[in-house]
C-alpha cells in the first residue's frame, strides 16, 4: 500500500513541475492549472516534512505523540483557502495563507501533547 501512495506523490510531484516548467515556457505562469499545481505540491511537501519532523520529535522524546491523520483536513481546508486567495489576491497573499495554517497546524500539534497547556 505504501508503495501505492509513494507512487501517487512521485506522480503528482512530477505532474506538478512539468505543467508548471509548461506554463512558464508558454508565457501563463499565473493560470489556474499552475496555480491548483503549485499548491498542491506545497501542501504535499508540508505533509511530507511535518510528518517526519514530528515522527522523529515522538520518537526521541520531544512529543509525546504524534498523530498527523487531522492534517489532512487542515491541508484540503488551508490548501482550497489558499487557491481562493491566490487567485483573487496574488500569490503573496496565498503564501500568507499556507504559513498561517502551518502555524495553526504546529499550534494542534503542541496542543494535542500538552505544551500549551497549564
Amino acid at each position: 500500500m505504501r508503495r501505492w501512495i509513494w507512487l501517487a506523490g512521485g506522480v503528482v510531484i512530477v505532474g506538478s513541475l512539468l505543467t508548471l516548467g509548461a506554463s512558464r515556457l508558454i508565457g501563463r505562469t499565473g493560470s489556474r492549472s499552475a496555480t491548483v499545481l503549485s499548491v498542491l505540491t506545497g501542501w504535499l511537501a508540508a505533509w511530507v516534512l511535518w510528518s517526519f519532523a514530528g515522527g522523529l520529535a515522538a520518537r526521541h522524546g520531544l512529543l509525546e505523540t504524534y498523530d498527523g491523520t487531522l492534517f489532512a483536513l487542515v491541508a484540503v481546508v488551508g490548501g482550497f483557502w489558499q487557491y481562493r486567495t491566490q487567485l483573487h489576491q496574488g500569490r503573496e497573499r496565498g503564501l500568507a495563507v499556507f504559513v498561517a495554517a502551518q502555524l495553526l497546524w504546529l499550534g494542534v500539534v503542541l496542543l494535542q501533547n500538552g505544551v500549551l497547556t497549564p
